[in-house]
């Protein structure tokens, strides 16, 4: 795509990916700058009439009664920018902090927080001229929102903090100077428009779950490689079976899985000859958790989708008259409330967690399958040319599960993990911005232990000349090849993971993402 136009609606998972790993310019509707000057024009009416409203003329969480004098009001929001960036760790990739920007600029374009429109506008500047900031990944609670990964990214818009340009860390300052940008001054409401929201919990956990989708079709593909290697028989794949219990995502992946293997040499040269009534359940059973996995993959991007298009500032304004729009008896047009709060998507990440996590548990026993004299099939130990002398793809396996365990360790639920923060105010929080931080790392694991399940069936299949698997397999067992070679005899295997998994990331193999 060329261009992302914000309009305070939903975003796509693709049109997060574009605009945060390829650079895809943004701009935005004129019908959202238009409501986001309505919106800002009545938070001036307010501070004419003089009327106190949280956020625009208040302290803020427990110091939420203390009341600012109007000379103060823009040293307020800057203070509470600067307060809130104490986040710690490793930071953010420009690509999540690229989300980050988009996602903040789309729900300001609601018309909902109560901003100038240069605000939004300058959020826009900075992702098409290519100004990241700087952002540790530690810190958030997930309510009110992402409260310190917020606050760093605000840090940059008026002018403080640090952000990478042109692949170099430097001041906030100097960054927006190397790119014809000026920092803005903030106006009342502006720092808290800023911060309060979800924002890095969807960016981080929106960009993994972009991945998370990649490596759940291409498991098929890889399964598929495994059951040609292994002599198995795709007769549980049947449409019958699946029609029988008619989850999508089963019925989906089994008719995948025989898309890819139509046409086999491999599975005709042993059909009459098989005795074998039944394989394996990380074989047969493929349809069955794979298409689970898609199911609550799908679930949680329609979570993430809604949440990119959701306004989660506090307060929230409401130009118009709130008898209009708002329960009968509302009396305010700017009111508080707790759309900042991460529940939907700390849920949704740990589901997706453990998902992805039993996806790679049963993709390492394919592994084990395809490795182990005693199940394989016929296949040479660890698939050696030259077993004993060689130890072929053995630590391939022992890889596999130390990822897995790890995997298993960080599908521990973070959502129920509540500890209450500011004074007892916010008593309650979502941790989402953990499940996101989670999530992503056994994202990463699965995608490595996928790229051992290539590597080694890739190998299996080479020990089945001359018969040949379907030419879907073929096309797909070339491209392995074109990123690492057979193993004639013992290597570094660490390259050839590493390379397989960051051709899964980078796309190489998404002719197969069905």
């Amino acid at each position: 795509m060329d261009c992302v136009i914000l309009d305070g609606q939903p975003l796509t998972l693709a049109e997060i990916e574009a605009v945060s790993l390829a650079a895809c310019q943004v701009t935005i509707a004129p019908a959202a700058l238009a409501r986001i000057a309505q919106s800002r024009e009545l938070i001036e009416q307010i501070l004419a009439a003089g009327q106190t409203v949280y956020g625009v003329n208040t302290g803020f969480g427990k110091l939420s009664d203390v009341r600012v004098p109007p000379d103060k009001l823009a040293q307020l929001q800057t203070n509470l920018v600067r307060s809130h960036a104490g986040g710690v760790g490793q930071p953010l990739s420009e690509g999540e902090s690229r989300a980050m920007l988009l996602l903040r600029a789309n729900v300001l374009a609601k018309g909902f927080s109560g901003c100038r429109p240069a605000l939004v506008e300058l959020l826009v500047a900075l992702l098409n001229a290519g100004v990241h900031p700087v952002i540790p990944e530690k810190g958030s609670v997930g309510a009110s929102g992402d409260l310190a990964p917020l606050a760093h990214l605000a840090l940059v818009a008026i002018g403080e903090g640090e952000a990478f340009y042109n692949g170099e860390r430097v001041a906030g300052a100097e960054a927006l100077r190397r790119a014809g940008l000026s920092p803005i001054v903030l106006s009342a409401k502006e720092g808290l428009a800023l911060l309060n929201g979800t924002q890095a919990m969807t960016a981080v956990g929106g960009l993994a779950m972009a991945r998370a989708r990649r490596v759940a079709k291409l498991t098929d593909l890889a399964g598929a490689m495994s059951l040609e290697a292994l002599m198995g028989t795709p007769a549980a794949f049947d449409e019958r079976i699946h029609l029988a219990r008619p989850h999508a995502g089963q019925i989906a992946a089994a008719a995948h899985l025989l898309r890819l293997l139509d046409g086999s040499e491999i599975r005709e040269a042993h059909r009459l000859s098989d005795t074998r009534v039944q394989d394996a359940y990380c074989l047969r059973c493929m349809p069955q958790v794979h298409g689970a996995v898609r199911g609550v993959l799908d679930h949680v991007s329609g979570i993430l989708e809604t949440e990119t298009g959701s306004a989660t500032d506090n307060p929230l304004v409401f130009p118009e008259d709130p008898s209009k729009t708002l329960n009968r008896g509302a009396s305010r047009a700017v009111i508080s409330g707790g759309n900042f709060h991460g529940a939907p998507l700390a849920y949704a990440f740990d589901y997706a967690a453990i998902a992805i996590t039993d996806l790679a548990s049963i993709t390492e026993r394919r592994i084990d399958r395809l490795l182990n004299p005693d199940i394989n099939e016929g296949l040479p130990a660890f698939l050696s040319p030259d077993p004993g002398l060689s130890s072929g793809f053995m630590m391939a396996q022992i890889v596999s599960a130390a990822l897995i365990n790890e995997c298993q360790v960080l599908s521990h639920p973070a959502s129920t993990g509540s500890i209450p923060t500011d004074g007892g105010k916010e008593d309650h929080v979502s941790m989402g911005m953990t499940g996101a931080l989670k999530l992503r790392q056994i994202v990463e694991n699965a995608e490595r232990v996928l790229g051992i399940e290539l590597m080694c069936a890739a190998q299996g299949l080479e020990f089945r000349q001359p018969l040949r698997s379907s030419p879907e397999i073929k096309r797909a067992q070339a491209i392995v090849r074109s990123f690492v070679p057979r193993l004639e005899q013992d290597r570094v295997l660490a390259t050839d993971i590493e390379a397989l998994a960051g051709a899964v990331r980078a796309g190489a193999f998404d002719a197969w993402c069905e």
